[in-house]
């Protein structure tokens, strides 16, 4: 499984990058106005830059030729970016159109295999099933994704399945279990997934073991 950051903040991107553990990054039209200033196409081309995979943009059109003119417009920025389209009738109308042009989608909102199923039968290369928001109201999440990577894998269907809205490390551990192809995790998650309170005490006790021995302090491993 690979992990995806879900952020538009650069530091954050340039901070998890450094670690050689993130695959791709996801953004959405709330994620790019929460960083002040930020101009939508130079953001999108600054992680672009930083990132070797994937960059998930959004179209923010309602109707099929718009967001099919959007997405192309999307698309020649950056030869990793892929466009989100949100699962509704116009949006399978232009993600099977932007298919035939080999134009990568990413269909995000679903909250129903059979919202997913016909994301595939479209055409789509990555399909977003939202697991913290169904969690929210009620309904297991993380079931669904495991129920979408089920019928994936029964049909051969090639779209990846992007665990996503994840709210803390066991989402990611329950994403990998479930079968999810990503994981796409906000900075603070990431950060959560690599911090252990027995990996901070051992390095103490390594560190006053061997001051003990040699009567050298040695720097403490930092995050």
């Amino acid at each position: 499984m690979r992990i995806f950051l879900d952020t538009a903040n650069v530091e954050e991107i340039r901070h998890g990058t450094r670690w050689g553990v993130i695959g791709g990054v996801t953004t959405n039209p709330s994620l790019v106005a929460k960083e002040e200033g930020a101009d939508f196409k130079q953001a999108i081309l600054e992680i672009c830059s930083l990132v070797d995979g994937p960059v998930c943009a959004e179209v923010l059109s309602g109707d099929a030729d718009s967001m099919v003119d959007e997405a192309r417009e999307l698309a020649s920025w950056a030869p990793n970016i892929v466009v989100k389209i949100p699962i509704t009738p116009s949006g399978l109308e232009a993600a099977s159109a932007l298919a035939r042009d080999n134009i990568k989608t990413n269909l995000t909102l679903c909250f129903s295999v059979n919202q997913a199923l016909l994301s595939a039968l479209a055409g789509a290369s990555y399909v977003s099933p939202f697991v913290g928001r169904l969690d929210d109201v009620g309904q297991d999440g993380m079931s669904l994704v495991a129920d979408i990577v089920e019928v994936f894998r029964r049909y051969q269907l090639p779209t990846q399945v992007v665990a996503a809205s994840l709210r803390h490390p066991m989402h990611c551990l329950a994403a990998a279990k479930a079968g999810a192809h990503i994981a796409t995790v906000p900075y603070k998650v990431l950060t959560q997934m690599v911090h252990h309170p027995l990996t901070d005490v051992g390095i103490q006790r390594f560190a006053e073991d061997w001051q003990k021995a040699f009567g050298l302090t040695v720097g403490l491993a930092g995050s």
